[in-house]
């Protein structure tokens, strides 16, 4: 027979250990449903003048799918945390800024059963981290409606006199459907029109922005441009694939050296310039890059909108087979974009691919489109099989 006291001894060892681990998983809990504190009081940031605050830059970097990729010797990277990086650098260069980043990270969960907060706020002032805040993704009704919130608890009043920019990191932003954009919520939907409502909230009480970059693929395209071109002066985009390979941000550190309002032209260009340079030396794959003055290609855009909204409405409407039947390319290729004003307002910078059925391209119009893919012919009975 068991000692009464050896069993009641046990007994009380497990409900210790079941009590900490009771207790270590609900401070967990509580920490994953409260934001974190401030990183300095609210007093403190009053100290810093906001009128040494000359500019605004927001960075959105979503994080929530696959952003693992591979530089030319093999090593891996997670896209999304590099861009964090690359922004948090340049919070911390640039003496007269303010920046907020948005770190969109997928959804996790403790003991398989407590949710733990899936988004990360920085905003930093003057080259400080002043706030570090988690927040909930999904709790609104609108995409972005937890960022604009904390974007209009921390900014700054004069907004009128800032140079602003928008950085947005992530996969390609569907023209249309979007289901499945988030790994962890496969039913969410997102969609340019998204990210135009959530560019509007941003921008409700000031100017738009001076410059917008979509760091994405295939971004370059009619639709996009001139759904984002009411909120813009000028906007960086990639009509072609970008491959994880998120832009160079360092052309953004030390803005106060460089930049005022008047050439926010030339720090668009210094920008693609070097963001090219570098997708050119660790991909091999084609790469483009452009710039689109919103101003100028208003014409262009006005004069294909139609064609353009037809083959959207087309596709949306569409079988699965027929949008499988479709790819993207350069609106060149096809007749109905090729007009005198489609080169205005657009410099792109642009390199084929080292292999590949793309490598004999030279040149590409900076827009790109929907084309049909024609079904190759069944050959197999009439070809060798080392041809086909």
């Amino acid at each position: 027979m068991r000692d009464p006291q050896c069993r009641s001894a046990k007994g009380a060892l497990y409900s210790m250990l079941f009590a900490s681990v009771y207790c270590a998983a609900l401070t967990v809990l509580l920490c994953s449903c409260s934001a974190e504190l401030p990183v300095q009081r609210e007093d403190q940031q009053t100290k810093t003048s906001s009128t040494s605050v000359s500019y605004s830059m927001m960075f959105v970097i979503h994080g929530d799918g696959d952003y693992l990729y591979h530089d030319t010797d093999g090593k891996g990277y997670k896209a999304d945390e590099e861009a964090l990086e690359g922004a948090t650098l340049v919070a911390l260069q640039n003496p007269q800024a303010e920046v907020f980043i948005y770190h969109q990270r997928p959804k996790r969960h403790f003991l398989f059963f407590f949710p733990l907060i899936d988004g990360e706020f920085y905003y930093y002032r003057n080259g400080r981290l002043i706030a570090n805040e988690s927040y909930w993704r999904d709790n609104e009704q609108s995409r972005f409606e937890p960022e604009v919130e904390l974007y209009r608890r921390f900014r700054t009043e004069n907004q009128g006199d800032m140079v602003r920019m928008f950085v947005y990191s992530g996969h390609e932003i569907p023209e249309f459907g979007g289901a499945g954009y988030d790994a962890s919520y496969p039913d969410r939907a997102f969609t340019v029109q998204d990210l135009q409502a959530g560019l509007e909230g941003f921008t409700r009480d000031s100017e738009k922005f001076d410059l917008i970059v979509l760091s994405t693929c295939f971004g370059g395209t009619p639709y996009t441009i001139d759904a984002l071109g009411s909120f813009a002066r000028y906007i960086i985009a990639s009509p072609d694939n970008l491959h994880l390979s998120y832009f160079d941000l360092q052309a953004l550190d030390r803005l106060d050296r460089s930049l005022c309002v008047e050439n926010v032209s030339t720090l668009a260009k210094s920008f693609a310039q070097q963001a090219f340079d570098k997708l050119t030396r660790n991909i091999q794959t084609s790469v483009s890059v452009a710039v689109y003055d919103v101003d100028s290609v208003k014409q262009f855009l006005h004069s294909v909108h139609p064609v353009y909204d037809r083959t959207l409405t087309a596709l949306k409407e569409g079988t699965q087979a027929s949008v499988l039947a479709t790819e993207h390319c350069d609106c060149a290729d096809l007749p109905a974009y090729v007009l005198p004003t489609m080169s205005a307002g657009v410099e792109v910078l642009y390199r084929p691919a080292r292999f590949g059925r793309s490598r004999g391209k030279q040149n590409h119009s900076g827009w790109e489109c929907w084309k049909v893919v024609e079904p190759q012919p069944d050959t197999s009975q009439n070809s060798e099989p080392g041809l086909q």
